[in-house]
C-alpha cells in the first residue's frame, strides 16, 4: 500500500472531521492538489462554504491550493469580492443595490482594486482561524500561525504569525531551501512518497536528494 487514496472524500475511514480538499469543492475557479485536507469538527464538507469567501465567478480571481496542505478550522481565504472601490469619496457599494443607485458606476473603478489570485503552494500548514487576504502568494513549506492575518506574499518555508503577519523565522536556512524546491518531493509518485518517509519525517535532504536521483 502507499498512503490513502487522494481520491476518497474522507482519508479517515468515513470519518466527517477531515476532508480532502478536491473531492468537496465545486467552484470553477478553486482548485486543490492531491492529500491536501481540511479539518473541521463539524461538517469538514462543506470547506468551500466555509472558509471561501466572497468569491463571485463574474469577477474570475481563482483560489489555487497545492497538494499536502494541512488547513485547520476557521481558515478564511478572504478572495476579491469583498473589495470596494477606493476612489471616490465614499467606499460605500451603492451600485449594487440597484433601484437608480447603480447609475454612473464605472466597473473599472472595482477592477483597479482587484489583487489577483491567491495562490497556496504545497506543503504548507495553515493553522487554525487564520485569514488569508486576497491576492496572497504563500510559498511551498510555509507555516502560518493561528489565528494570523496575512495580507502580503509569504517566503518559501517561512514560518509568519500575527497581525498583519510577519516572518518569525524560515523553517531551514536557504541554501536548504534551494535543494528542498528542486527536489519538489510533492510532484513525486505515491510510492516512492512512500519510500522516502523516514527522510521526509526527518531533516533528511540529502536522502531526499539520493532518492530523487535514482528513482526513474
Amino acid at each position: 500500500m502507499h498512503g490513502p487514496n487522494p481520491d476518497e472524500r474522507y482519508p479517515f475511514q468515513g470519518a466527517p472531521h477531515t476532508v480532502f480538499i478536491k473531492n468537496v469543492i465545486t467552484g470553477s475557479n478553486i482548485e486543490a492538489g492531491d492529500y491536501s485536507y481540511f479539518h473541521d469538527f463539524e461538517g469538514a464538507d462543506q470547506f468551500q462554504e466555509k472558509c471561501v469567501r466572497y468569491h463571485f465567478d463574474f469577477i474570475g480571481d481563482r483560489l489555487v491550493i497545492g497538494k499536502f496542505c494541512a488547513i485547520a478550522s476557521g481558515v478564511q481565504f478572504i478572495m476579491n469580492g469583498a473589495n470596494h472601490a477606493m476612489d471616490g469619496v465614499s467606499t460605500y457599494p451603492f451600485s449594487i443595490f440597484q433601484n437608480g443607485w447603480e447609475k454612473d458606476f464605472n466597473p473599472e473603478s472595482f477592477a483597479r482594486a482587484n489583487r489577483g489570485d491567491t495562490m497556496i503552494g504545497n506543503d504548507v500548514w495553515i493553522g487554525n482561524g487564520a485569514t488569508i487576504l486576497p491576492g496572497v502568494k504563500i510559498g511551498n513549506g510555509a507555516i502560518i500561525g493561528a489565528k494570523s492575518v496575512v495580507a502580503g506574499d509569504v517566503p518559501d518555508y517561512a514560518v509568519v504569525a500575527g497581525n498583519p503577519a510577519r516572518v518569525v523565522r524560515l523553517r531551514f536556512p536557504e541554501e536548504d531551501i534551494r535543494r528542498l524546491l528542486a527536489v519538489a518531493w510533492w510532484d513525486w509518485p505515491a510510492d516512492r512518497i512512500t519510500g522516502a518517509l523516514t527522510a521526509l519525517r526527518q531533516s533528511g535532504i540529502t536522502a531526499l536528494e539520493e532518492i530523487a536521483a535514482r528513482e526513474p
